[in-house]
């Protein structure tokens, strides 16, 4: 990877570049200087079809100007444009710079059409019918890849149409979501919850809370071991949202269901991410999003009273 970020990219994509410059100009050179054997009527010898005769005539002038101009302009661009390597040219353009610039023209486009939900609340911008228009297209454009068109999710990515929250389901908790960002991490706990056959125990005990099929006299042994996850998810297993650890005693599972989901969740751990969306996203933007992910779980309470 430490090859990818070095200075000896940007000096061979320089050099190449100059040489393939160099090597046009080299080229015209030697066309023009060098001397073909010719007979006295200025053919070179080469017969073709019995009468088309090669000529050794110079290149049109029309075609040597344009060799020269192409050499000039591509000069000419690079010092003004990036080419050269990590020369950023006299204006520095950037694929990135354009992109923020047309991004923040947007913003600014659009601005008028957020201002009037700015000063209202997240419940009540829930019930605006321009605004969820607006929210839904937001939420298809940036959420919809993770979380579905319908945002019910899928495995390993949360459904955001019922009731149930990692990290707690107030408009502001989902607010500071979107800016954000989350990133659970569940560690592997298998060496604190003992040998492979505990590890078992525990996952039946986990599927007895939430009354999922299970071993009862495995998930009687399993009790006692729970305590080393107990830390997170609480003694009754219902999870903490502050620390966006899930409750178990539900029938909601996440990353899959039973006892190899468990046990392998127990094993292996899991990393999710949600990416923060501050930077992508504008604070009005961000504010109507938020009442439309709210407004997901909490359909009556969209309804204009």
């Amino acid at each position: 990877m430490s090859d990818f970020v070095s200075n000896f990219w940007s000096v061979y994509v320089a050099g190449i570049t100059l040489a393939g410059i160099i090597a046009c100009l080299l080229l015209l050179w030697f066309s023009g200087k060098a001397k073909a054997m010719t007979a006295n009527d200025n053919t070179t010898g080469h017969v073709w079809d019995g009468d088309l005769r090669e000529m050794n005539n110079p290149l049109p002038r029309w075609w040597v100007w344009l060799f020269i101009i192409t050499v000039v302009f591509s000069l000419a661009y690079l010092a003004m444009y990036p080419g050269l390597g990590s020369f950023a040219g006299k204006y520095g353009w950037s694929q990135a710079g354009q992109y923020q610039a047309e991004v923040a023209k947007g913003n600014q486009e659009v601005a008028p059409l957020y201002a009037r939900f700015t000063g209202m609340k997240p419940e009540d911008v829930a019930r605006d019918a321009q605004a969820m228009a607006i929210a839904d297209r937001l939420f298809m454009n940036n959420c919809a890849q993770c979380h579905g068109a319908d945002a019910r999710g899928s495995k390993g990515f949360p459904n955001l149409a019922d009731g149930d929250w990692l990290h707690g389901g107030a408009p502001d908790k989902i607010k500071e979501t979107l800016v954000q960002g989350r990133a659970g991490n569940m560690p592997p706990m298998a060496a604190a919850v003992g040998t492979p056959e505990d590890v078992r125990n525990v996952a039946h005990y986990v599927l007895s809370l939430s009354g999922s099929p299970h071993d009862s006299l495995r998930a009687a042994l399993g009790k006692s071991k729970f305590g080393a996850c107990a830390a997170c998810h609480g003694m009754d297993g219902k999870g903490n949202p502050a620390l966006g650890a899930p409750n178990l005693s539900d029938d909601i599972w996440l990353h899959g269901w039973g006892e190899n989901a468990i046990v392998a969740m127990i094993n292996q751990g899991k990393l999710n991410q949600m990416p923060a969306q501050a930077g992508k996203l504008t604070e009005d933007q961000i504010h109507v999003l938020t009442a439309y992910v709210w407004g997901l779980s909490n359909k009556n309470a969209r309804r204009a009273p």
